[in-house]
């Protein structure tokens, strides 16, 4: 494995999540990566005609497939209610909705079976019981739907661990992963090598001083600001597949019988 879980950890205030890391979010260089590396796989798939986003955040990653497929019906499920209304704001014919994927809340009227497409993307690693919430979000699928993971790779960082990240996973841990919680996994690997792997070892060595800015209301500073701006370049132009990569992605597909 490529980091063993970590001690229980209190349940996130995801809330209180966006409203701190709304700004930072929108200037990472890797959640652009990331946006490339899920669509290009999404796309890969066929054209989405009903497209749902688990754990969809501040919708960032639904209005990128908003605009890159406007035909397609738009849908994403959050805990945090502040996600979801930032989200529903981002994205306005997109229905986002507050669930609970580790309760037995049922789909939303009309919901139950209705993606055709769907993303994970940097949500598992949050998860102190991940297979039984993608066995619950596969009720938000069609029989066979396409759906895309990302998780993070290789050595979790002091601010990985500050935001509540249980454990980060290689390829045959979310093979592993997702075959037992029904899907059947088609491709996975780990894209970014080499300029995503030089990003995440910069916040490693950056450390627990990361964590003591953004606790002090520091925030972003100048210089990651400027090494911010370094890495959006060189990340337009790393592949977004491969297996050197610490940016893991799989692609599965849902059970044809159902969950």
């Amino acid at each position: 494995m490529s980091d063993t879980p970590s001690a229980a950890v209190d349940q996130d205030d995801w809330d209180t999540h966006w409203e701190t890391f709304h700004e930072t979010t929108q200037r990472n260089p890797a959640q652009a990566f990331r946006r490339r590396v899920v669509l290009r796989r999404l796309g890969a798939a066929g054209e989405p005609q009903r497209y749902l986003d688990i754990g969809c955040g501040q919708g960032d990653l639904a209005l990128a497939v908003a605009e890159h497929w406007p035909a397609a019906g738009i849908a994403g499920i959050e805990l945090s209610a502040k996600g979801v209304g930032i989200a529903a704001a981002k994205v306005p014919r997109g229905r986002f909705e507050q669930v609970d994927l580790l309760s037995d809340q049922e789909p939303g009227e009309g919901l139950a079976g209705w993606a055709t497409h769907a993303t994970c993307s940097e949500v598992i690693e949050h998860v102190d019981e991940p297979e039984a919430f993608l066995r619950s979000a596969a009720r938000w699928l069609a029989p066979g739907a396409t759906l895309v993971v990302t998780v993070p790779g290789g050595k979790r960082s002091a601010f990985d661990i500050h935001i509540g990240h249980r454990r980060h996973y290689d390829a045959a841990d979310l093979t592993e992963l997702l075959e037992a919680a029904g899907f059947t996994v088609t491709a996975c690997g780990g894209a970014g090598f080499p300029f995503f792997n030089l990003y995440r070892r910069a916040v490693i060595a950056r450390g627990q001083a990361l964590v003591d800015d953004f606790d002090k209301g520091v925030g972003v500073s100048a210089g990651a600001r400027a090494a911010m701006l370094v890495f959006d370049g060189l990340l337009r132009v790393t592949p977004t597949g491969g297996r050197r990569g610490l940016q893991m992605y799989a692609v599965a597909t849902a059970p044809t019988d159902g969950p």
